[in-house]
């Protein structure tokens, strides 16, 4: 027997910070009749962006990153904006992010970061025949180093562990399952 929806008896926005927001749902369970208190990170979508160079390889970024307090070695991505698509997002970030421009992305696929406790979605996009365009446009909260490297060089990256972001792990499995396939 497949799950049902829970109904929701109640929801309240408990606090609001700029990148997310904490909300408070009060379900009931189709299976109990029971009520819990749930509590769900609301985000905007975000993004991510696999750039590939004419000479096939990809940008990467290393970043500090305070939730695990360690340098971790990524793709570009951010938040979508309101006024944003997706698309115009990760042509944003990769331009902020690296210095480096293209004309156009793909969308390779979409997921949830953690369905659990987050109600936001994450997609991916390709941009290939991406070129250095003038410098960084990193705000205070960043200090990225831009980093190339051979496509076919990743499946290593991830081996070894020098790769680690669950969200580039997912857009590379995009990239190298789907798009690519290696």
């Amino acid at each position: 027997m497949s799950p049902k929806h829970w109904e929701i008896l109640s929801s309240i926005l408990d606090r609001s910070y700029r990148v997310f927001s904490i909300r408070t749902d009060r379900a009931r369970s189709p299976r109990t009749g029971k009520a819990h208190d749930f509590f769900v990170l609301e985000s905007s979508a975000w993004v991510n962006i696999i750039p590939i160079t004419p000479k096939g390889e990809v940008v990467l970024i290393r970043q500090y990153r305070h939730g695990i307090r360690d340098v971790t070695l990524e793709i570009p991505g951010g938040l979508v904006e309101a006024n944003d698509t997706p698309e115009t997002a990760a042509l944003r970030e990769l331009h902020e992010e690296t210095g480096y421009h293209a004309a156009k992305a793909a969308e390779l696929g979409t997921v949830h970061p953690n369905p659990a406790i987050q109600n936001n979605i994450c997609y991916t996009y390709l941009a290939t025949d991406v070129f250095p365009a003038g410098q960084q446009e990193q705000d205070d909260k960043e200090d990225i180093q831009v980093l190339l490297k051979p496509i076919d060089e990743v499946p290593a990256l991830i081996r070894e562990g020098a790769i680690t972001h669950a969200l580039v792990l997912a857009a590379f499995y995009r990239y190298f399952m789907e798009y690519r396939r290696i």
